[in-house]
């Protein structure tokens, strides 16, 4: 039975597609099981092609599932999806922001104005939405002269016009720069705190991103939840071994020797661009072995100039359960474009 008090439910969630160019079925999602809370945070994380995008399609209203039930703010998305649509919101980076002709003010009033929002309140989200994008100086400029960064942050406006009592963000940073980035994280979670209640499902590539905003996260992969719970949770299930990162001077002999020592895993290591200084990740299956890694450097007349062990982060916890990093992901996907 779907739960009254939560946010966002679903039970044994599956979508199936038959491939076009294959003589088989692809399951996009296989029996999801996901309580989202009202009021709080939640993230997905995944691979392209895990999940994601299926599982916020059927929560949006915008497919249904081949199976099993899903719920948003107490209402069947299936069999009542004016109810859900009247309590959301999406935004999706990469999205068309709006008609060309409109100008960005025009364009916020027009979508609150689909939601009913009187317009003196219609004004002041304009205001609002508009110094924290940055686009308070656009605001009378058609979106046909906008950039795609631009376009981006009109995106996100739009999508808190209503202020919705769920708002679905799928890669709402993508394309922003550092600053921009920063001020929509900012202004997310003071949406969330300011206003208890309301409830935020983000899925990003950016694990700092996810670190930052979720009290809890999920990972998916191949339609399935793999992992579910706190990001400090999940960083200290993860069995993995001593990291450390060592800063080195520039001069001395080479660091194969490094590889020798018993109970080291791996060694990388690359010139930092601006000092020259060499930077060294060194892997080892205990802590004390960094010791006698230590002793190797000065054997070697390499200057330690800083240590530091690397605590596990959401990337670290990401690769033990899909297998790979979404940094090796995008650069296959780069090689074979």
């Amino acid at each position: 039975m779907i739960r009254a008090d939560a946010a966002i439910e679903t039970q044994a969630l599956t979508r199936h597609f038959r491939a076009r160019q294959r003589a088989r079925e692809v399951r996009a999602l296989d029996g999801v099981d996901l309580v989202v809370h009202a009021g709080e945070c939640f993230g997905l994380l995944g691979p392209n092609g895990a999940g994601k995008s299926t599982l916020i399609k059927i929560l949006t209203t915008l497919l249904l599932p081949t199976s099993g039930r899903a719920s948003v703010a107490g209402y069947d998305v299936a069999a009542e999806p004016l109810a859900v649509r009247r309590r959301i919101n999406l935004v999706s980076g990469g999205d068309s922001s709006g008609y060309g002709i409109l100008t960005v003010r025009e364009t916020l009033h027009l979508f609150s104005q689909f939601y009913g929002v009187p317009r003196g309140e219609a004004r002041r989200r304009a205001d609002e939405l508009l110094g924290v994008t940055g686009l308070a100086e656009k605001a009378d400029t058609r979106l046909s002269n906008l950039s795609t960064g631009m376009r981006q942050k009109l995106n996100f406006a739009r999508g808190f016009m209503s202020d919705p009592e769920i708002v679905f963000l799928d890669e709402p940073t993508l394309g922003l720069d550092v600053e921009a980035s920063r001020d929509v994280r900012a202004f997310i979670a003071r949406w969330v705190r300011e206003r208890p209640g309301r409830t935020v499902l983000l899925t990003t590539h950016y694990m700092v991103e996810a670190d930052e905003l979720c009290g809890r996260v999920a990972i998916i992969d191949h339609g399935r939840i793999l992992a579910l719970d706190t990001p400090s949770a999940l960083k200290r299930a993860v069995p993995a071994e001593p990291v450390f990162e060592i800063q080195l001077s520039a001069t001395g002999d080479d660091l194969d020797p490094l590889r020798e020592i018993r109970g080291v895993r791996s060694v990388s290591h690359h010139a930092h661009p601006a000092t020259g200084a060499t930077e060294l990740r060194v892997v080892v299956d205990e802590d004390d072995r960094i010791g006698e890694v230590l002793a190797r450097l000065k054997a070697l007349r390499r200057s330690v100039l800083h240590l530091t062990k690397m605590e596990p982060t959401l990337e670290t916890v990401f690769i033990h359960h899909v297998g790979r990093g979404l940094a090796d992901e995008e650069a296959v996907d780069a090689g074979s474009a």
